[in-house]
């Protein structure tokens, strides 16, 4: 923690503020959501599928609109889309505590979703100008601002529970009301005036090499999802009733890795590997961190003995799996937007990154279709390995197609655009 301190006092005002920006985004967003599903059902008495629907509603608006969100912000500047997406997500929170209506719903849903589309690609793109040379161990940073706020924004949001969905909604909406003031008041204006939409998105729709490393890169945001989607099911075989505490055991010790480890990680490949060369490295970590998994087949099996020895044995290879997902997301965010801003020439860095969001997001719902698939057929057809061989096998062959990218040498040499 004292080197992130010492790299944080060594950018200025405007980085430590966009840093701010993503540890509050973080602490917010998880300060409230992971309780909104209990509001719905226990509190106005919904289906579960209207949760669903809600949840749904806010990833598809979120990142299915990031191309368009990243394109207002090298239009109009970073800066106003940022403000203009804190405001909203302001908007959207405050919205979610009183509504009560599906359609209410689903309209603070959206809101919310879209303000992240909004504010999310124009604040990497600030923060990539605004780090210039050291935009690597920038977002590094940026990993580490938003691992804190993932691991605190539920605690918090345990202890304001406890008095009323409402309070927490109040509380994350005044979260993004002051942030939304101060970025407001103290962030510089950059200039925008990007081409008109038309033209932004066939320059970037028609950058081959762009294209080819957003869906390598796809499989890192693939696997990593299954810390929400595969992970916890197979905590739910191992401990049962007690799933819960498993869970919560298993953020709190990713994310106090990522804080931990995160400034040694970058500073050490760093000093062995280019950005490219990271990120390959990253993606096959992410694929080998389900190779605990694949050994073990079910950890349920291992549970044996006194009931808590084994729920411990039992939960070991899921939380290896999680600290090496981790592992290869720390080799992965400081260096991924350094390649995005080379293959972007510089120019629409904030468009670049919406359509890699975009893409991003369609993966992953394609995924979480398939994982949720394979693992209905494993559990009916006693494979219970298949789905983990999937996921490492998915994983390597990112690696191995970024790696077939990255020996060309034009990853970080991209050819100027054409005419």
């Amino acid at each position: 923690m004292a080197t992130a301190w010492r790299r944080l006092a060594g950018f200025n005002g405007r980085v430590r503020l966009l840093l701010l920006n993503q540890f509050t985004v973080k602490l917010g967003f998880n300060l409230l959501m992971p309780y909104l599903a209990s509001h719905l059902t226990q509190g106005l008495g919904y289906a579960a599928w209207v949760v669903g629907l809600v949840l749904s509603v806010r990833n598809i608006s979120q990142r299915g609109m990031c191309l368009a969100g990243g394109h207002l912000a090298d239009r109009l500047g970073c800066k106003r889309a940022i403000v203009a997406g804190c405001a909203l997500r302001t908007a959207g929170f405050a919205l979610l505590g009183v509504a009560c209506t599906i359609p209410t719903l689903l309209a603070a849903s959206a809101l919310t979703g879209f303000a992240g589309a909004l504010f999310d690609p124009g604040v990497r793109a600030y923060l990539a100008q605004e780090a210039g040379d050291r935009r690597v161990e920038a977002f590094g940073l940026f990993n580490i601002a938003g691992q804190a706020g993932l691991l605190l924004g539920p605690l918090a949001g345990l202890a304001l529970a406890g008095l009323d969905f409402r309070a927490v909604s109040v509380v994350a909406a005044a979260l993004f009301a002051v942030l939304t003031v101060l970025q407001a008041r103290a962030l510089p204006a950059r200039a925008g005036g990007a081409p008109a939409q038309g033209q932004a998105w066939r320059t970037v729709l028609t950058n081959r090499l762009f294209l080819a490393f957003s869906l390598a890169m796809t499989t890192s945001y693939v696997l990593s999802f299954q810390v929400y989607l595969a992970l916890p099911l197979v905590m739910g075989d191992a401990l049962g009733e007690e799933q819960d505490i498993g869970m919560g055991q298993m953020f709190a010790l990713s994310a106090l890795v990522v804080i931990v480890g995160q400034p040694r990680v970058t500073a050490w490949a760093r000093r062995r590997w280019s950005s490219t060369q990271s990120l390959v490295r990253g993606l096959a970590v992410t694929g080998a961190a389900f190779v605990p998994l694949v050994v073990v087949g079910s950890p349920a099996a291992l549970r044996t003995g006194p009931e808590e020895l084994g729920e411990l044995v039992g939960i070991t290879p899921i939380l290896l799996t999680a600290v090496l997902l981790a592992l290869g997301t720390m080799l992965i965010c400081p260096f991924e937007m350094d390649v995005i801003v080379v293959l972007a020439r510089g120019r629409l860095v904030a468009t670049h990154y919406g359509l890699y969001a975009t893409v991003s997001g369609v993966c992953i719902t394609l995924g979480g279709l398939a994982t949720g698939a394979m693992w209905d057929f494993a559990g009916g057809h006693g494979v219970h390995r298949l789905p983990w061989i999937a996921m490492a096998v998915v994983g390597l062959c990112g690696a191995a197609g970024l790696a077939r990218l990255e020996s060309t040498g034009r990853l970080l040499q991209p050819a100027p655009p054409s005419a």
